[in-house]
């Protein structure tokens, strides 16, 4: 799937046969900004305008915009392989957040 992008925002782009309507959500934020066109172009510029005014909405009211993925987030995985990880981490010298991370890293490349 690919994704709008701007300002740091992500989109969604999904399409809706029966309306024959592209569509999409911002993504990685708890609140919904959402966003539509007939064709790509309008899509995205829809996507734009919407970001935009979020923005703006949080500027006149002093609210701080949320930002999409942070960087920081919670992993649940079994004990055992919390273990593993976190031994291998140690054996390499480094933090487990950073073996993480370059796990991470490799399978994103990968894809």
């Amino acid at each position: 799937m690919k994704y709008l992008e701007y300002k740091s925002y992500s989109g969604s782009i999904e399409y809706s046969p029966d309306d024959n309507l592209l569509y999409g959500k911002v993504l990685g934020i708890r609140g919904l900004i959402s966003y539509e066109g007939d064709t790509g172009k309008s899509l995205e510029q829809d996507f734009k305008e919407a970001v935009n005014t979020y923005l703006a909405d949080c500027k006149a009211s002093g609210k701080t915009p949320e930002k999409p993925f942070k960087g920081s987030f919670n992993v649940r995985i079994p004990a055992k392989l919390h273990q593993k990880a976190a031994l291998l981490a140690m054996e390499a010298k480094t933090s487990l957040n950073s073996f993480v991370a370059e796990a991470i890293q490799i399978r994103v490349q990968k894809s």
